[in-house]
């Protein structure tokens, strides 16, 4: 199922927690080559995970992570704005209708479904926040599988070339998307809008200890 956890109670989902980071690790680092700093502990952290960010994150059903993403509101500090406006020319991405997301991460061998989820929850959180689009920074590795999940960006700026390439790019999430990916994942929009509604309801202990 997805979980929609603010950063401040992410500690409340130890081996979600845990698991996440281990697999950003393994994706960004040893996967993908990307100059990121792991831990000793083998966690893939930044700057922007100590910004109370929203994490939408499928859990496998043995309670570990699956697949994620990272949002923040561009009104405050952003990876593309802090470190790539260079591929904006200068031109800082701010709207209270735009929020970033990062780090989007599949758990080694995960299942097509999860891609399908985690767009899912992108839209459910476009659509409880009133937001316009998304934005973000990729290279063209992800550029493809953003493509396969349909959700390829309108690219407003590029720079480098090959493996070094890097560029920006705004998401929409169209209404109409919904079914078909709804349809992929195996649930219908209540089910959906419940891992949302539950997500934001007054957190239980006692379910939160079943995490750990």
């Amino acid at each position: 199922m997805l979980h929609y956890i603010y950063g401040d109670s992410l500690h409340l989902f130890p081996l979600l927690h845990d698991t996440m980071f281990k697999d950003r690790a393994d994706q960004f680092k040893n996967r993908l080559g990307w100059a990121v700093h792991v831990n000793e502990a083998g966690e893939e952290r930044d700057e922007y995970d100590d910004m109370n960010p929203l994490y939408v994150i499928w859990e496998n059903q043995n309670g570990t992570h699956g697949g994620s993403m990272r949002f923040l509101p561009t009104t405050g500090r952003t990876m593309v704005n802090d470190h790539f406006s260079h591929l904006t020319d200068g031109v800082r991405i701010e709207s209270p209708l735009i929020w970033e997301c990062t780090r989007f991460c599949l758990a080694p061998g995960a299942d097509r479904k999860i891609t399908a989820a985690l767009t899912v929850g992108a839209g459910e959180v476009m659509d409880e926040f009133k937001l316009d689009h998304f934005v973000g920074v990729f290279d063209p590795r992800m550029e493809r599988i953003y493509r396969l999940m349909g959700l390829s960006p309108d690219v407003i700026g590029r720079a480098g070339e090959g493996r070094d390439e890097v560029g920006v790019g705004l998401w929409e999430m169209r209404k109409d998307a919904f079914a078909p990916t709804l349809a992929k994942l195996g649930i219908d929009r209540g089910t959906s809008k419940a891992w949302l509604r539950r997500a934001f309801a007054p957190i239980d202990q006692t379910q939160m200890r079943a995490h750990a």
